[in-house]
């Protein structure tokens, strides 16, 4: 037994030295990510990014803020992702449970009948007997020394993949929210789109008894083709109004189902209620790489693929595994809790594998190869990440600039259907209805676009937010 543990012994103190030169330590790979190269002419040296501010604080529209608390509660997606989060959890445990022996135990019962020809019958018929029964309760131990890092690099591979889960979650989080309050404000434009819609369509109505009664009078430059062609422009108002409002119910039914609830109608504020306070600091690379819960999954994803190289790395050089059993057996039952049933065994071993059919060589190829798959979705990950965040920088910044300038042509485009329309009674020889309609529509696209450039100064808002990964905070 002297002999066992000191064979041991000095294996355990060989394989201790020679274990750095397996497991190596994780390190974040170089050139994933180059801060220089980050398109953000707002890039600032802010400690704060806007990823650090509760989205309460970004969106402020009271029911907008009860939507999204209903959505984190309730959305199905994000109880999908817990569930993942408790499934990961689950094997971070088994992982820490790696350092420990493995505990069995048993009771047997066996009853033979040997052969009478057999060396066991022979032996047996002497006693006069045709059978033997054993008795048995036993339990064994099996301990492997952690000596080349295997085990510590699971429980490590199982930890990222446990942060992995929780970034997905966050992930889900912050999509949710940018959801929401994306479909929420659309719907306010949409509720904007026909306030203006039914005005141009009580505008056309006027236009078109106008444009009838002109030409009942007789006047000279308006012809029947006039009449039709102002009804027309009327229909065509009323039918885009029903467009509008039908996208609005559509609307309605998709912030429902991301609350986790049936299709049922929004309550909501208005377009001119929004108002965006908060300063668009976006903070610097190193804070979008900390707060962006794809780029943690994505790391992590990297960081398991790293911990399982070590692990098929550990599995060319031998094992050395410590066993023992124990327990009682007897022929009789009786006989169980005599001390001459009691036995024990002590096992202690080195295994090292010589030829496998080149499993292991194998295995450990394609753990390099799926490392280097993680290494590339990673920089892939920050790459899209610092697109994501320059386009909704430019559509804030363009949507911004464009807002002022569309309402000042919308106010020169009304200023114009209102001289046409004067001209238009005055009977000005020079003057076209065809003009008057023109001008009509104009108003009407320009006044629609106002609506669209506030719509898309908010959703790059939201875009942002999300592009830096905020919210799951």
């Amino acid at each position: 037994m002297k002999s066992i543990y000191k064979i041991l012994g000095i294996g355990l103190i060989f394989f201790t030295a020679q274990a750095c030169f397996v497991a190596k330590e994780y390190q974040e790979p170089e050139g994933i990510v180059e801060e220089e190269t980050f398109r953000t002419d707002q890039l600032s040296e802010d400690s704060l990014s806007l990823a650090e501010v509760s989205w309460k604080d970004i969106f402020t529209d009271a029911y907008l803020q009860e939507y999204i608390d209903k959505a984190l509660v309730n959305n199905i997606d994000i109880r999908i992702a817990l569930e993942q989060i408790s499934a990961a959890e689950a094997y971070v445990k088994q992982g820490k449970a790696g350092y420990w022996p493995s505990v069995n135990a048993g009771a047997d019962y066996t009853l033979s009948y040997p052969s009478k020809n057999g060396s066991q019958g022979a032996l047996l018929s002497q006693t006069g007997k045709d059978h033997v029964e054993i008795y048995s309760l036993a339990g064994n131990l099996s301990w492997e020394a952690d000596i080349w890092g295997k085990i510590r690099s699971q429980k490590r591979a199982f930890d990222a993949s446990y942060l992995q889960t929780v970034a997905a979650h966050q992930t889900v989080k912050t999509g949710l929210i940018a959801g929401i309050a994306s479909a929420y404000y659309q719907l306010l434009a949409i509720d904007k789109q026909i306030e203006v819609t039914e005005q141009t369509i009580e505008t056309r109505k006027i236009s078109l008894e106008t444009t009838q009664a002109l030409k009942e009078a007789g006047a000279g430059n308006i012809t029947s083709t006039a009449v039709q062609q102002t009804e027309a422009q009327y229909l065509g108002a009323k039918a885009m109004l029903i467009d509008l409002k039908n996208q609005a119910r559509l609307l309605e039914n998709v912030i429902s189902i991301l609350m986790g609830e049936e299709p049922h109608a929004i309550e909501r504020s208005s377009l001119e209620e929004q108002d965006l306070t908060e300063e668009l600091h976006v903070g610097v690379p190193l804070q979008l790489l900390s707060n962006r819960p794809d780029v943690i999954a994505a790391e992590n994803n990297y960081r398991q693929a790293f911990e399982m190289t070590n692990v098929a790395r550990a599995n060319f050089y031998p094992s050395l595994t410590i066993g023992a059993s124990g327990g009682v057996e007897a022929l009789k039952l009786d006989n169980w809790f005599d001390a001459n049933s009691l036995f024990a065994n002590v096992l202690g071993g080195i295994t090292a594998p010589i030829f496998n059919g080149r499993q292991i060589k194998t295995q450990y190829e394609v753990s390099k190869i799926q490392q280097e798959q993680a290494r590339l979705n990673y920089r892939g990950v920050l790459l899209q990440a610092s697109k994501d965040v320059s386009d909704a920088l430019y559509n804030y910044e363009a949507s911004t600039a464009k807002i002022d300038l569309k309402r000042s042509q919308r106010e020169l485009l009304e200023k114009a259907v209102e001289d046409s329309q004067e001209l238009l009674k005055s009977g000005y020889n020079n003057f076209s209805y065809l003009e008057v309609l023109t001008a009509q529509e104009n108003v009407l696209n320009s006044s629609l676009e106002v609506i669209n450039s506030q719509l898309t100064q908010l959703n790059a808002m939201v875009d942002l937010y999300q592009a830096l990964g905020g919210g799951w905070k």
